[in-house]
């Protein structure tokens, strides 16, 4: 029977599974919020991340939720409740937490492995991306949903966002379109896909064989890709509506220099639908409701996600991690734009009503107001300080891929 740490008179947020010495499976256990990452939650994975590297017993570790979600990311309720609080400093923990957890487990010296047999999306879509393997399933549902709430992709997102192919993680960014197993796996988040009903057989592979070989780091993580693979298929994507089969429109347009341009060019592609008798775009709906969600998300947050993304395609994983720090205490913070507190109000008290944001247009948002949110964090506080990583000697999965 697999033992439970953390000894806490409600269910633990994170539970432990060592059926034996090599392996350790630790599960999302926040069921009823769709496994949202919790400061709990954060600082006992990265705990235990931390004392699994350093266990020379342990071999792998396996990462994954309870229910039907991997992690839908941040818990903004809590989030809120300590925005209306005014503790929007102690909201930035969790942000400085996970961003310490995606940098530990993305240069983790010692294989691991994430499964996304539901939602991942936001942190947790950033958190499933770190991992060395990252399986996905006929029921995973990738998305990175930021824009629409007035925030913006961050805690490694620029720079895994922006080594995915022909500018296909600009458009995630800003359109926060939600991708299937099959799509996921043929843009590179996902290195494998395995059908859900093989998963325990998979885990329970694993958990026999692994403790068997004793060679280097590089032989294990061969070895257990090889097991991976003797259970994953090459799924056929969706005939119609997937962004994949859209691959020459996203590149031609969202390689654009800004979120005008980008708009401008998608507009010009509906246009020529039109003119070449498709009316109203009926034959590319794909096309029609990528135009409608940049309408519809927060036009400060479109141009910083933006810049983002083009700045992470030069940068490391770590100096990725600290500039959106710098980022997300800016937005919590609501001095430049409340989008954000409007972002969330919309999600958690009226679902219905239209966002108002503010700046309305992305004409009326200067560069000088998306420079404000890159600048050192000294510069506006004192008390703020910039995001400090630890020294790791590897470098990250995602690169190596």
């Amino acid at each position: 029977m697999a033992s439970l740490n953390f000894d806490h008179h409600r269910s633990p947020e994170v539970l432990i599974q060592d059926f034996n010495s090599y392996v350790r499976t630790l599960i999302l256990n926040r069921p009823r919020h769709l496994n949202a990452l919790s400061g709990e939650m954060l600082s006992q994975l990265l705990q235990l991340f931390l004392a699994y590297e350093h266990d020379a017993k342990v071999k792998l570790v396996i990462l994954k939720g309870n229910g039907k979600a991997f992690s839908v990311g941040g818990d903004f309720a809590e989030v809120a409740r300590l925005l209306d609080s005014g503790d929007w400093k102690l909201g930035l923990k969790a942000t400085a937490e996970v961003s310490k957890l995606i940098y530990l487990i993305a240069t983790y010296s010692k294989p691991q492995l994430s499964i996304a047999n539901g939602m991942a999306m936001g942190r947790g879509a950033a958190l499933y991306v770190s991992s060395r393997f990252r399986i996905a399933t006929e029921n995973s549902i990738f998305s990175m949903p930021e824009t629409a709430l007035g925030a913006v992709p961050e805690t490694g997102a620029s720079y895994f966002l922006s080594r995915l192919p022909r500018f296909f993680g600009d458009y995630l960014a800003l359109t926060g379109a939600q991708l299937d197993g099959s799509e996921m796996l043929a843009c590179g988040i996902a290195t494998h896909f395995v059908p859900a009903a093989k998963l325990v057989l998979l885990e329970q592979e694993l958990l026999a064989s692994t403790g068997a070989l004793t060679s280097s780091c590089d032989n294990l993580v061969s070895y257990v890709s090889s097991i991976i693979s003797k259970y994953s298929i090459q799924p056929a994507l969706k005939e119609r509506g997937s962004a994949w089969h859209n691959m020459d429109v996203i590149e031609k347009c969202f390689s654009k220099s800004t979120v005008e341009e980008v708009a401008s060019a998608l507009e010009k592609e509906a246009t020529d639908d039109i003119d070449d008798g498709h009316v109203n775009g009926g034959n590319n709906p794909w096309l029609t409701s990528t135009i409608e969600s940049l309408k519809k998300e927060s036009p400060i947050s479109l141009k910083i996600a933006l810049r983002s993304i083009r700045e992470g395609r030069s940068q490391g994983l770590g100096e990725c991690l600290v500039r959106e720090y710098r980022i997300a205490c800016r937005i919590a913070r609501g001095e430049i734009s409340t989008d954000f507190r409007e972002g969330l109000s919309a999600l958690l008290v009226d679902r219905d009503r239209i966002k108002k944001w503010e700046p309305c247009k992305l004409e009326l948002v200067s560069d000088q107001m998306v420079d404000r949110y890159f600048s050192k964090l000294e510069n506006d506080d004192e008390e703020l300080k910039e995001l400090e990583l630890p020294a790791r000697s590897n470098s990250p999965a995602f690169a190596k891929l």
